[in-house]
């Protein structure tokens, strides 16, 4: 499987597929598309108007990193399913804490 994040120099950059107006705030393990690249499936309430789907979905990756909301910011992808997140920390441990998500 292909990775579901690349390292950068302030820590990762990591690969989401967004599906915003779900019934609840989740992030629902990794997939793999047809094309061989993996991404984080993540799912939440808000709508994609105006970036709230965006801000919600910066709130949710922090929260499961059990990081402060502003150690992650869309780098890429605002107005796409397919999204790329900035996470500010250690590489190592960004790594992990995506394996534990994952599993779960």
């Amino acid at each position: 499987m292909a990775e579901v994040f690349r390292p950068h120099a302030e820590g990762i950059d990591l690969f989401v597929r967004l599906t915003p107006k779900a019934a609840k705030d989740a992030i629902e393990g990794i997939e793999e598309t047809a094309d061989g690249r993996a991404h984080l499936k993540a799912r939440v309430r808000a709508v994609p108007e105006k970036g709230a789907a965006n801000h919600a979905l910066e709130k949710l990756v922090a929260k499961a990193f059990g990081m402060p909301t502003g150690s992650v910011r869309m780098v890429a992808g605002g107005t796409s399913r397919l999204k790329t997140l900035r996470i500010i920390g250690d590489t190592a441990k960004l790594a992990e804490a995506i394996a534990r998500i994952a599993a779960t």
